[in-house]
């Protein structure tokens, strides 16, 4: 009588070599789909990114800054342009400067007005530097109260003015904005007239007239050009 084991041996005997081969070699196991997908896909990842450098889209450089500000502004920048087309300020404040690793910026306000209070007039000057983000692309955009409130009188380019420069009339009473870019820097002028007729003044005659709008851009543009030159940093 032929045992189990024996059996089992027989069987085992009597089968083709190729089988038996087969069985005792682990298949090896197919490649999913999604496999070869996910390599090809960081392949071309990596070759996009070393394209990208190679055809120069690196990351944007800091913009450039060759301007430096005080906390002083008005101690620095006396706006004798604007002082005399306007009729003479009669006081002028240093508002709080800052400084941060992304911007620092600095202001002055100059006030005045006729002694037999025919009417008054201020300027207001800002410069910001900024440090970190290109100030060139939002340039033309104006304020944050202009996007909130709505743009009123448009912008009109300034050439031969630093980079970029825009000048309109001013919204409040007569006068007049201008807005000159350089590089990472921005200098705001926003110069504001209040003009009272003879009724308001209860003064016949000394009604004031309105600045002639030409004479005072002329001072404007000229005291920008003279409040970026003391403020370059080769110049300090």
């Amino acid at each position: 009588m032929i045992s189990e084991p024996e059996l089992d041996g027989a069987w085992e005997s009597a089968r083709p070599a190729e089988v038996a081969r087969d069985e005792a070699v682990p298949a090896r196991r197919p490649v999913r789909p999604w496999q070869w997908v996910a390599a090809t896909a960081v392949a071309t990842s990596v070759l996009w990114a070393g394209g990208l450098y190679a055809f120069g889209e690196r990351p944007a450089a800091d913009p450039e800054v060759r301007y430096a500000v005080t906390d002083d502004l008005c101690g620095q920048f006396k706006a004798p342009a604007l002082d005399r087309a306007m009729g003479g300020f009669t006081d002028s404040t240093s508002n709080e400067a800052g400084r941060h690793p992304a911007m620092e910026w600095a202001s002055c306000s100059y006030d005045g007005g006729g002694s037999d209070g025919s009417g008054g007039l201020s300027l207001m000057v800002l410069v910001e530097l900024h440090k970190k983000t290109d100030p060139g692309p939002e340039f033309a955009l104006g304020s944050y109260y202009e996007r909130i409130l709505g743009a009123g009188v448009p912008w009109e380019e300034m050439p031969g003015l630093g980079e970029q420069a825009l000048v309109r009339s001013s919204e409040a009473g007569d006068g007049l904005e201008l807005r000159v870019r350089d590089g990472g820097a921005v200098f705001s002028f926003e110069v504001m007239s209040f003009g009272l007729s003879e009724e308001e003044t209860g003064l016949p005659g000394k009604g004031a007239p309105p600045p002639d709008r030409d004479a005072l851009t002329a001072a404007a543009v000229e005291d920008a050009r003279a409040l970026m030159a003391a403020l370059r940093k080769d110049c300090l």
